[in-house]
């Protein structure tokens, strides 16, 4: 039943070109025009890298935000409101079996997000590959369960279907900036500098530039791992307390 329901959401996924365009293709999207302006070395920390992998690690960990957490969110909002999770509740589907092949679905549409920034990345801007392979594996994992918990809490939270991504993407696209996975951080101002240094994303990238940028281990930093852990810990409690399969709006 996992496997024919996973099959079964990644024919909706890829059917879906709204869904495609979001969430697979717009960091793909952003990477190349951000790749195209950039084209010199950038300076973190004293260290001069080049542009081109300063972004691709940067563009995978907006990717990983965008797809499991707005993605989910999106998802969920969506079908609960329309009645489609009150109909599943009624079939031979066990509702475990439900929500773990829509994580599988979103961990399997990262990896491939994943796959094709590198590819573009080295075919097209000459970036380098990760200098970890392994924990560059295990950072794709950490990503999706991290934001797959804050996707399935924010679900949780929201009420309308027409107002969900107007929400995500208050929260998204500002979480990015602030995290530098458009560019470094090192010069914001002392307001900005507090806010970014209490998100998951700048945690999660930190983590990104250690596996891809400098062969780190996935668990160099224990700090940046808990905090990463610990949202998306924080996102599945308050699924746990507040999902509903029923619609809010009727």
């Amino acid at each position: 039943m996992l496997l024919h329901q996973l099959a079964h959401e990644q024919r909706t996924f890829w059917r879906s070109r709204e869904a495609a365009i979001f969430i697979f293709i717009f960091p793909l999207l952003l990477y190349t025009l951000l790749g195209s302006v950039y084209s010199d070395e950038i300076e973190i920390n004293g260290i001069s890298v080049p542009s081109a992998d300063i972004l691709l690690a940067g563009l995978f960990g907006y990717g990983a935000a965008n797809t499991a957490f707005g993605g989910l969110a999106i998802i969920l909002v969506g079908r609960r409101e329309v009645g489609i999770l009150k109909r599943l509740r009624s079939t031979p589907l066990p509702p475990v079996t439900y929500i773990a092949a829509v994580l599988s679905s979103t961990l399997l549409i990262f990896a491939l997000q994943a796959i094709a920034l590198v590819l573009l990345g080295r075919f097209v801007f000459d970036a380098s590959a990760p200098a970890n392979w392994l924990g560059f594996v295990g950072a794709v994992v950490l990503g999706v369960a991290c934001f797959a918990g804050l996707g399935v809490g924010a679900a949780s939270l929201i009420r309308s279907a027409e107002g969900v991504s107007a929400v995500v993407n208050v929260v998204l696209l500002p979480m990015a900036f602030l995290s530098g996975s458009f560019g470094p951080r090192e010069d914001y101002p002392g307001v900005l500098a507090a806010i970014a240094d209490v998100l998951p994303l700048t945690y999660f990238l930190d983590i990104v530039n250690g596996v891809y940028l400098d062969g780190e281990s996935l668990f160099a930093d224990p700090k940046a791992l808990g905090v990463v852990i610990a949202w998306g810990a924080a996102g599945l409690v308050i699924a746990l307390t507040r999902f509903s399969w029923m619609p809010r709006e009727r």
